[in-house]
């Protein structure tokens, strides 16, 4: 049995770079065309090119997201880019569309062909005929069962990869193809433009009883499946692996470098305990607690050991779940003076209580003792967001540290996963 790939989200060239450094195998990216992602930053393809460098010196792979659902109008369009794209050394692309799909063999045969989770791959006969027209890859819908997937693994060519979404945002629709967007707010999710309404806070009114509001709920006769809390499959690294996926994918292009760092790292820290040792493989319960300081909005496991319970939606707020602020990052370490060149994000002073995560070893906790500005002038609180300041830190530290501190949460705690 073969240790999965881990995937990362990659929004911009910053976020590649760290989600590698942080320990991915490889990551998805979207372009400034054809991708899900418009909130995103994307890459030009000047910036494909240097992420895919970047991960190739390092043995990594890049994966470019085209998995609109196209209409007549882009055929032509896709021809041009594609095109364009294939000289930049990617390693696959991710499709939706079997006329994009027959496009990209036509233009580009070299690269590697993934199909998107838009195309709703829920059975073995899908996943099989995906792979008869050439796919390398399947990426399975967000509603497949642990053991739906296992079936699937077993009834189709031991070739064809599998991958899935193991943690991130749930979306309520097969697969995230979605009309709701479109139809409340002329943002086209299918486009890559998606409003989340599913997030907003829904009342029913019946008709003859204006004013008075009934809030939306779940019972054992009716599911709204609206306002999910957040995929973690963290506690479970051993079903997905004998499960028979291939790839464990972290969903996260608009999210901020901490969080697909922190989430990467901790990820990439669990898988590799379980192939160091399978016998003995023993969760660790300060990896769930180190997914709780990234902003999220509870914890379930979805779809993967059957159907979610009520208790899987959020309904009381749709907002993030928020404990720790990223206040900078560390450039550099000078291990004569034991002071870090830190570019600064968000506030911080002296004295306060910071955590340093590593992209290597584990975080460590200390106290602000000692910093300064650019200068070499000792300050009390560092407050210019994107300055340099240097900070005496407890232990060494790498590049792309990142210092993070516990803030106030304003948002009702939603629980951890549900096994």
């Amino acid at each position: 049995m073969n240790k999965p790939e881990l995937l990362a989200p990659a929004g911009n060239l910053e976020k590649l770079k760290k989600a590698i450094t942080y320990g991915a195998d490889a990551v998805y990216i979207g372009g400034e065309e054809f991708s899900l992602r418009v909130a995103a930053d994307n890459f030009s393809i000047d910036e494909i090119n240097s992420g895919v460098e970047f991960a190739h010196e390092r043995g990594k792979k890049v994966y470019l997201t085209a998995n609109v659902i196209p209409h007549n109008s882009d055929i032509d369009d896709y021809r041009k880019y594609i095109a364009e794209v294939k000289d930049t050394g990617i390693d696959a692309v991710i499709l939706s569309d079997i006329g994009m799909m027959e496009v990209t063999k036509e233009i580009a045969p070299e690269l590697d062909i993934h199909v998107s989770t838009q195309a709703n791959n829920v059975n073995y006969m899908s996943a099989r005929t995906w792979g008869k027209l050439g796919a390398k890859r399947v990426i399975l819908a967000r509603e497949l069962s642990l053991d739906e997937i296992s079936e699937i693994r077993g009834r189709i060519q031991p070739e064809l990869e599998l991958e899935a979404f193991v943690h991130g945002a749930m979306c309520i629709s097969y697969s995230g193809r979605c009309l709701l967007s479109n139809y409340m707010s002329g943002r086209d999710s299918n486009s890559g433009n998606c409003a989340h309404p599913c997030r907003w806070k829904y009342y029913l009114m019946e008709e003859k009883r204006p004013g008075e509001y009934m809030p939306v709920f779940e019972n054992d006769r009716g599911t709204f499946i609206y306002n999910s809390k957040d995929l973690c499959m963290i506690e479970h690294i051993p079903d997905l692996v004998k499960c028979g996926l291939n790839s464990f994918k972290i969903e996260g292009r608009v999210k901020s470098e901490y969080y697909v760092s922190t989430v990467i790292g901790i990820y990439r820290r669990a898988i590799d305990e379980y192939f160091k040792d399978r016998d003995n493989y023993e969760f660790d319960p300060k990896w769930m607690d180190e997914l709780c300081k990234v902003s999220h909005r509870g914890y379930t496991t979805g779809f993967y050991y059957g159907k979610p319970a009520h208790t899987e939606q959020n309904y009381a707020s749709s907002a993030y779940i928020r404990k720790y602020d990223m206040v900078g990052i560390v450039k550099s370490y000078n291990p004569d003076t034991g002071i870090a060149e830190v570019v600064q994000k968000n506030r911080f002073f002296k004295g306060d209580e910071i955590e340093l995560l590593r992209p290597v070893g584990k975080f460590f906790n200390q106290k602000v003792s000692y910093m300064t500005d650019s200068d070499g002038n000792e300050i009390e609180v560092a407050n210019r967001p994107q300055s340099i300041v240097y900070v005496k830190t407890d232990m060494p530290v790498e590049p792309d540290t990142f210092l993070r501190k516990r803030i106030i949460d304003t948002a009702a705690e939603n629980g951890k996963a549900k096994k």
